[in-house]
Order: structure tokens, then sequence, then C-alpha cells
């Protein structure tokens, strides 16, 4: 991976309804859909979005809003 690391950034309430599986490299949970934004933009150079529900559109699309503010 050259040095690159993936992080898996995981909702609490999904890890103890058992909806998520082991992610590949690092996670961290945490405790709201926002608090998962922010440390995506926090730790995230790139976000990748896989098909899921509407909070993940929901993210891309106020990723998309920042990136044409230039908040992030």
């Amino acid at each position: 991976m050259h040095g690159r690391q993936v992080l898996g950034i995981v909702l609490s309430a999904f890890i103890e309804k058992n909806l998520i599986r082991k992610t590949c490299g690092k996670e961290l949970k945490v405790a709201s859909m926002h608090e998962q934004l922010l440390k995506m933009m926090e730790f995230g150079g790139v976000v990748i979005a896989l098909q899921s529900g509407f909070g993940t559109l929901e993210e891309l699309f106020q990723i998309v809003s920042w990136a044409q503010l230039n908040i992030h």
C-alpha cells in the first residue's frame, strides 16, 4: 500500500447491533453521523463512498458541498 493506511470510521450504534463486519486496517468508533463526517474530513485525504443507504448519500453531498465552498 506504499505507506498508506485504511481507517474505518464506524458508528457505535452499527457495532452494537452487529451491522458492521471487521474492517481492513484500523477502526475508529464514533457516536454520531456528524462526528463520523468530521473525522473523515480530519483524517482523510480521499473519501470513497461505497453503495449503502441514504446516510451515505447525505455524507457524500455534504462533502461535495464543503469542497465547493472551500471548507475542506
